[in-house]
Formats: C-alpha cells, structure tokens, sequence
C-alpha cells in the first residue's frame, strides 16, 4: 500500500509520458507556418465545421489509422480548421476574420483557402513556400486518403492526375 500514492502520481501524469505517435498532430496554422520556418514540410489543412457528420466520421476513422497517422505526421504539418471560427488572426499581412454570408458565416481563412467553396470537410494541400497544391474535398477512407497523401508529399501531382496516379500498380 506504501506505494499506492507514487502509482496514482504516475497515472496522473501517464499524458504525458506517452507516446503521442498513436493520433495525427494537429496544429494551428500560425503554429504551422512557425514550424516550418525551422523545418520545411508540406501543409494538410483538414477544414471543418462542428456540425459536419461526414467531418467527425474522419476524425473516428481515417484520422485515427495507424498508417495514415504515421504518414501525416512524418510529411506534414497538419491544421485543423474550423471553417466558421469567430476567431480573427493575422496573416501575411492580412487580417483574418470571420464573415456573416448565408445562414451560417465563414471565416476569411477557409473561403480563400477553400478558393471561395463551401464544402466540408475539405483538405487543402499546400508546399512548403505555403502555396496551395490542390484542395479535396469529400469523406476519404484511410486507404484513399493514404493514397493521396501518398500522391502529394511525393510531388506526383507535377507529373499526373491523381485519377492516373490512383491507376498505377504500387507494391
């Protein structure tokens, strides 16, 4: 029993001693683009909106895949953003802030981001110089998301569609 309050310290604090290998890490992008500054990678940006089904189903299944994990976080930064923040922040020189359009409003970040679309969730892929690659959106499972992960980090999407990359024979 003399050791019941060292085991009940350690449990405590188990978060953080663990291995956090296990989840996708996500960032916000000013933490992001800070990161990059030390270590260039490419962007994921998953923007989402709280109400969206199709966008919590991709956080308990292709966001939570063991290989999809493990390639995120070794060749991106990935951003989570919610697509109606009320939060403003500043960017390359510009503030961004949330905008009242339609029902429900949209922050500046996720329209430009988004190339004007509304649609959730979408994925914007952006290279290290912070220039946007290609947005997709649409529930993925892990085996396309992967997939597409897989086809941007590995700079095909210069050489072909995605379509003729998703064709070719992999090992």
């Amino acid at each position: 029993m003399k050791y019941f309050p060292t085991f009940l310290i350690l449990w405590a604090f188990q978060p953080l001693f663990s291995q956090t290998s296990t989840e996708i890490q996500w960032m916000s992008w000013t933490e992001a683009v800070a990161l990059n500054q030390e270590a260039p990678k490419k962007f994921f940006i998953d923007v989402y909106t709280e109400w969206c089904g199709w966008c919590k189903k991709m956080d308990k299944t292709t966001f939570m895949d063991a290989a999809v994990v493990a390639f995120m976080n070794e060749n991106f930064y990935a951003v989570k953003f919610d697509a109606e923040s009320k939060t403003p922040f500043t960017y390359d020189n510009h503030e961004f802030k949330f905008m009242q359009m339609g029902s429900r409003g949209i922050h500046e970040f996720a329209y430009a981001l988004l190339g004007r679309r509304q649609s959730y969730p979408s994925y914007v892929y952006m290279n290290r110089d912070e220039s946007r690659i290609a947005i997709s959106p649409g529930y993925k499972d892990a085996a396309t998301m992967l997939k597409e992960l897989q086809f941007i980090a590995g700079d095909h999407f210069q050489e072909m569609s995605f379509d003729e990359y998703s064709k070719q024979e992999r090992p």
